[in-house]
């Protein structure tokens, strides 16, 4: 049966959308509603906006939107039921005993955790055996202490290809149980463990849950990758998540410091620096930016100092910037990553490298100096150009000043010409952009719906089944007069017209509409949608009127549809309903 009603108002009065969102997002009051930057993609400028009335989000940016519980599936990465139960436990409530959720889904997600427990168990086991001599000799060639080891769980995999395996099944798991959270594979000979004569590092995620594994090969081992990661499975996703978070997120430092890997992470800790941090054996992401936000507004960069390093560095920079959050980047002389410089010279004076870091537009103009030899005229001319267009990114005036003086000293120019150069390269960016941004709304591929694929094909009808919608949430008072003229079945576009349906539905039972007796029936994208039909456009002056005209559009148009008659708007009509949107952004007027 499904959740009961009762038992979803109580859950949201516990779980204020406003109190939860917040440890989230830096919220800030605009009217009856809260803007701030939206945590599902990057921007700079708030688009996300919080409807306490409704109860619900939407960003105007990404479109994500939808209730509390929504909100929750979306920003810790669960499924529905695993939403509700974050949010019970938050509150101290008792889930019902009797729900329609997925019970097999549950309990195998249930199981790889425990799985992966335990095979944590078991590698760290086996590093204290004769069997792992080498590995645990590497760990401590290293300079890792016994303490720092247990504190990390580092394990090894042993010369077996079937020992985890074995001992798994000997608890019970069976071997497509270890297959699934990637810990096993299959060959033409059965299956065999995936994990073969490497130091072993388990990844934990927030809550305290082992979700996945890295394996680094010993010097001299033969093997194909240096490292080998778990990779995806239904508890991990390497894209959002990052190498001891779970300890770095209770540092009183005010800054993360993203490394290379795992060694260079537990290295750092041990020498004291503990809110390091590293991605997953993936590139920089979104995800892991908007993650780190959540917690710190400031990242040290300490990534290597090769080509890769380099672009890896001017990558996520990028992201972070993206992000809200300011960057500075290490640079370790005399050594080749934070282990080695620490072990020569002392944390304390590392840490001085970090408090001397360079920021984000520090580091593009060292890059931009090592690419040209100062030294030659050509040279020179060459990279202020560089110079001008790494300082056009810049958005701070008084930056932008700062930098322009420097530069104008060190090359004896005229500081005027290049802040000249530089309004003008910026200028030239942001027409660039406003292009791009025309001509993704003309764009037929832009305007390709996901949510509701015919909404492009028809965007009378579904303009008209949209307001028809909002209206009929906000004035349920018109329900008799609604239903009477016009069904689901009327709808030209199948997503509207499904939507009518649970929206007749709740007023049919409850005679008023909250979001969250429909939320566990749409996906959070299809949510967004449903939020951005309550809360975007004008209230009706008179909503009676303006449904009956809508119903006739609709009826008219269901008509042209079944004839096979072209239906559709011209580029500029779009733009027009674009700059609509845009002007009533924030909501209800």
């Amino acid at each position: 049966m499904p959740l009961p009603q009762e038992f979803l108002q109580e859950l949201k009065f516990r779980n204020s959308i406003e109190e939860v969102v917040s440890s989230y997002v830096n919220l800030k009051r605009r009217g009856s509603n809260f803007v701030g930057l939206c945590p599902f993609h990057n921007e700079k400028t708030p688009s996300f906006t919080l409807y306490p009335d409704s109860g619900s989000y939407y960003c105007f940016g990404c479109g994500a939107g939808g209730d509390v519980i929504t909100f929750v599936m979306q920003i810790e990465s669960l499924d529905y039921m695993e939403a509700v139960r974050f949010l019970a436990a938050r509150a101290g409530m008792s889930m019902p005993e009797s729900t329609n959720e997925d019970a097999a889904e549950v309990r195998r997600k249930a199981r790889i955790l425990e799985l992966n427990r335990e095979a944590a168990r078991y590698y760290h086991s086996c590093l204290l055996t004769k069997e792992a001599s080498a590995h645990l000799g590497y760990l401590k060639q290293r300079g890792l202490t016994a303490s720092t080891i247990k504190r990390f769980g580092l394990g090894a995999a042993l010369k077996s290809y079937d020992g985890l395996l074995r001992h798994l099944q000997s608890l019970g798991y069976s071997a497509q149980e270890a297959e699934l959270a990637n810990l096993a594979v299959r060959g033409r000979s059965g299956y065999r463990d995936r994990f073969f004569d490497r130091v072993m590092f388990p990844i934990i995620d927030l809550r305290g849950n082992v979700i996945a594994f890295g394996g680094r090969l010993l010097p001299g081992s033969e093997g194909t990758a240096k490292y080998l990661n778990t990779s995806d499975t239904p508890v991990f996703k390497k894209s959002r998540n990052l190498y001891s978070l779970n300890i770095a997120k209770n540092s009183k430092a005010d800054y993360f410091i993203l490394a290379e890997g795992y060694m260079d992470v537990i290295a750092l800790h041990q020498a004291g620096f503990d809110s390091a941090v590293a991605a997953l054996g993936t590139a920089f992401t979104q995800e892991q930016a908007k993650l780190i936000s959540r917690y710190k507004s400031s990242v040290v960069l300490s990534l290597d100092s090769d080509e890769a390093g380099q672009k890896a560095a001017s990558r996520a920079i990028g992201i972070l910037n993206d992000a809200g959050i300011e960057v500075k980047v290490l640079k370790i002389p005399d050594a080749k990553d934070p282990d080695e410089f620490i072990k020569k010279y002392g944390a304390e004076r590392f840490k001085g490298l970090i408090e001397g870091a360079a920021n984000d537009t520090e580091f593009f103009l060292l890059k931009a100096r090592d690419k040209h030899d100062i030294t030659a005229t050509d040279g020179r001319l060459a990279f202020l150009n560089d110079a001008v267009s790494v300082l056009a990114e810049v958005k701070n005036p008084l930056e932008r000043d700062i930098y322009a003086g420097k530069l104008a000293d060190e090359f004896e120019v005229s500081k005027s010409t290049l802040i000249s150069q530089i309004k003008n390269a910026a200028s030239k960016n942001e027409r660039t952009q406003r292009k791009k941004a025309e001509a993704r709304i003309i764009n037929p591929s832009y305007r390709r719906d996901d949510v509701n694929p015919e909404r492009a094909q028809y965007p009378r009808a579904a303009h008209a089944e949209e307001r028809l919608i909002k209206i009929l949430i906000m004035h349920p008072d018109l329900f008799d007069k609604i239903t009477s003229s016009i069904s689901a079945d009327d709808f030209v576009t199948e997503f509207n017209g499904e939507v009518f349906k649970s929206v007749c539905s709740v007023l049919t039972e409850h005679n008023t509409f909250d979001i969250s007796y429909i939320s566990a029936d749409y996906t959070p994208a299809q949510m967004g949608r449903i939020v951005e039909i309550m809360n975007t456009g004008v209230n009706s002056a008179d909503a009676a009127a303006e449904c009956a005209d809508l119903i006739k559009v609709i009826r008219a148009e269901k008509e042209k549809k079944e004839r096979g008659d072209p239906s559709g708007w011209s580029d500029s009509d779009i733009i027009n309903v674009f700059n609509e949107l845009r002007e009533n952004k924030g909501g209800n007027k």
